[in-house]
């Protein structure tokens, strides 16, 4: 493996929502001839000796995807690996599939940790295939979108987490688990020999191990499990916020007469509320799964703003500085400029949510909830919105089948509705978020913080918002890595939300 070392220096993120000052930052490659198994495994020798070395000089390390979290999840004062160039792909062979497997092997496809969601899309593609799910954008790492939950608006499949169904996990100097569920056995029983690595099915760890916020070593694979390629019918309509709207987002009843297709289910629901121009509706998307063909025309760019499956934080930039006074007026000029209303556009997965072009230094929060909670939350921003704003932003809702992760933030069944909160970083903004959250609490309504987005999170609140869980959770980490690898990948956001400790 070749290892680039950049030095001290300070880091930030993507999103540019926080800095971090870095012992140091490795720049992770793969070696360049050879065979790609024999490649990939002289990588995992060389993270090894990493952790092995942070272990001696007890220097915490983090993986890198990315960049794309708002919070600091991937942050540390220790080392910093980046991981984007790690990006070889395996095909799987039906030799080294387990009998018990029920698909067709050529939907498996092995992911080494770098991927961005952009490149192993186009990888699928050319084989005919595609991913089933991801977030509004592909500029993440396939690692990094799994181990903070990253979701689209997939009612009847969930995040992009629900498509791995095998992880390889580097958890020490000297071991390595590749990890399945023993109700979904998917590779042959010698097959982690040829990594290495040790089997472990198990349906409680796997399901920790999914979304696993970086705390349980160094994810080196993902083994996707795909599905035939396909198209997106896309729609955006303006529609009234009335009772049958409401009905189809706290019910998900879809007799709604301002659907494209009336009491047809979509695969992807959003809603788009601007709190300054309730009187002309909401924005609705919906999108229906379509079977592949090549005679569509695709979605092109929209550079005023954004694409049929693009979000909120490629516009709310050019919100930035506007005086308290104008939010109303400047929030419905920019939304008009930028929204791309459409009829009937088709596209590939990965055409419909491509890249986001950010402007601006954003802030965006992120939470789930049951549906069952979704009008009186509504109803709450609109209220806080008027006593703690006004918010430079928007209100954005997405409907997302549950995860059986363990600590996947769309827990709520059978699906979770994500409130999103898009918006100007700053501190009002962020005083904003506060002033909500407490409201929620005050109100007993149950939700979830996205845990790549901004949150308020502490050790009493984590508990209450996942109960057990957290403690199968920590059982599970307590089985996986010992506890001085484990010192070593925690970080100060961790600690600070209680979830660094070994059970």
């Amino acid at each position: 493996m070749k290892i680039i070392k950049n030095g001290a220096f300070t880091w930030s993120n993507e999103h540019g929502t926080f800095t971090q000052p870095v012992k140091d930052l490795y720049d992770l490659a793969n070696e360049t001839t050879g065979r790609a198994l024999d490649i990939y495994n002289d990588t995992t020798k060389g993270i090894q000796e990493i952790i092995r070395e942070a272990m001696q000089t007890k220097t915490p390390l983090r993986a890198l995807g990315g960049s794309w979290s708002f919070s600091p999840i991937a942050a540390t004062n220790g080392i910093i690996l980046n991981t984007k160039p790690l990006n070889i792909r395996f095909p799987v062979s039906a030799g080294s599939v387990s009998p018990k497997y029920p698909r067709d092997p050529k939907y498996l496809c092995m992911a080494q940790c770098g991927n961005r969601v952009w490149e192993l899309s186009k990888h699928l593609h050319n084989l005919g295939l595609s991913l089933s799910a991801t977030g509004a954008s592909n500029g993440q790492t396939i690692a990094g979108a799994i181990a903070t939950g990253t979701h689209g608006a997939a009612l009847d499949f969930g995040a992009i987490q629900e498509s791995v169904v095998a992880l390889h996990l580097i958890t020490g100097p000297d071991t390595q688990l590749w990890i399945e569920r023993s109700s979904y056995p998917v590779m042959a029983d010698t097959f982690p020999d040829k990594l290495g690595a040790t089997l472990l099915r198990d349906d409680e760890a796997f399901n920790a191990a999914l979304v696993n916020i970086g705390a349980l070593g160094f994810v080196h694979g993902a083994l996707i499990e795909a599905e035939d390629d396909f198209l997106l019918e896309s729609y955006q309509r303006r529609a009234p916020y009335d009772d049958a709207m409401m009905r189809q987002m706290g019910e998900l009843d879809f007799s709604n007469p301002h659907l494209p297709y009336p009491g047809v289910r979509p695969f992807h629901m959003q809603v788009l509320i601007n709190p300054y121009d309730m009187k002309n509706g909401v924005f609705m998307t919906t999108m229906y799964k379509r079977p592949y063909r090549s005679d569509y025309t695709a979605p092109g760019p929209n550079s005023a703003g954004i694409g049929p499956g693009d979000d909120a934080p490629c516009f709310i930039g050019k919100l930035a500085g506007v005086i308290p006074g104008l939010v109303p007026v400047m929030v419905n000029k920019v939304l008009t400029a930028s929204l791309n209303m459409h009829e009937k556009q088709f596209g590939r997965l990965s055409e419909i949510f491509n890249n986001t072009k950010l402007r601006g230094k954003l802030a965006s929060a992120a939470i789930g909830m049951p549906l069952s909670s979704v009008k009186r939350v509504v109803e709450i921003l609109m209220e806080m919105n008027e006593s703690a704003g006004p918010f430079v932003g928007l209100f954005a809702f997405r409907f997302v089948k549950s995860s059986p992760a363990t600590m996947a933030f769309t827990r709520f069944t059978p699906v979770t509705c994500v409130l999103e909160l898009d918006g100007i970083l700053t501190q009002e903004t962020l005083g904003f978020y506060d002033a909500v959250w407490n409201k929620l609490e005050q109100e007993n309504i149950p939700f979830t913080f996205h845990w790549g987005k901004m949150s308020t999170i502490a050790p009493d609140r984590l508990r209450r918002m996942y109960g057990d869980s957290l403690d199968k959770f920590l059982i599970a980490r307590s089985r996986i890595i010992e506890p001085a690898v484990a010192n070593i990948f925690s970080n100060d956001i961790m600690k600070q939300w209680g979830i660094d400790q070994l059970a």
